[in-house]
């Protein structure tokens, strides 16, 4: 459902934000991706979601080349972008211009929990229930792809728990591929079929752990702990990796100045 084949992304400032990035994603799969600040994770998602292109290398999508903004790929991102003068249910069909809305957004509003704040302002919702706005937003066209980056990361602990497993129950709707961007490996480990980690600068991947728990995963069990080690010390190498890229001389994570 999504694939990346040798990409590059260098912006005009000379940095260069990730570099022969390979990356399949299966149909209904949830991969999350991790890593240190600045590893080129959300740039990453951006190519994806058709945002910014690369710079060299593929992007595909549902097997067709990634070329701008599809409605093959919901996006949701760290901030909800509600727009404050429409209510939740007229910022979940923005956009759907010149379709029949109505049963699709209830049923988005439905399957998020909001059905009885169709008329609500933004002002009006919890940070939570704003990114559930967002969610249903994302996912009123049904996209066959999902992209999350950080959706919850500005939230409280006791309601990224609470979104993260609604987040799988609105997954069981259709079964979308997800991809999440996140920092948070509790979050990755609870959610995904694959967790990946990114070493960077420039964003490369680390290494990738196949999470073959049973969901739901209890954030208890030993096996959960075994998997949390795991990627702590994947995390650790790539920071490691990170310094020792930063002082090598020649780096290329910058192009040369003038």
């Amino acid at each position: 459902m999504i694939q990346l084949s040798g990409v590059s992304k260098r912006f005009p400032t000379g940095l260069l934000a990730v570099s022969g990035v390979d990356m399949t994603v299966e149909a209904s799969e949830i991969v999350a991706v991790i890593g240190p600040s600045g590893c080129g994770k959300s740039t990453v998602l951006r190519l994806i979601a058709g945002l910014d292109s690369p710079t060299s290398g593929m992007v595909r999508v549902a097997g067709h080349r990634v070329e701008g903004p599809s409605r093959s790929v919901g996006v949701v991102f760290q901030e909800p972008r509600l727009m404050p003068w429409l209510t939740v249910e007229r910022n979940v069909s923005f956009g759907l211009h010149g379709e029949e809305t109505a049963g699709p957004v209830a049923e988005a509003l439905a399957r998020v929990g909001l059905a009885d704040f169709a008329d609500a302002l933004p002002k009006e919702l919890s940070g939570g229930m704003a990114q559930r706005t967002a969610i249903a937003r994302a996912l009123v066209t049904k996209p066959p792809v999902l992209l999350l980056d950080e959706p919850f990361s500005s939230l409280d602990a006791f309601t990224r728990i609470d979104l993260q497993e609604h987040l799988l129950e609105v997954w069981g709707w259709y079964r979308p591929t997800m991809f999440l961007v996140t920092h948070d490996i509790d979050e990755a480990l609870v959610l995904a079929d694959r967790v990946i980690v990114f070493s960077g600068q420039p964003g490369s991947i680390e290494a990738e752990i196949t999470v073959d728990l049973p969901r739901p995963r209890d954030r208890t069990d030993l096996a959960f702990h075994a998997f949390q080690d795991r990627a702590m010390k994947e995390l650790g190498r790539s920071s490691r990796d990170r310094q020792a890229r930063a002082q090598t001389p020649g780096s290329p994570s910058r192009a040369p100045s003038s």
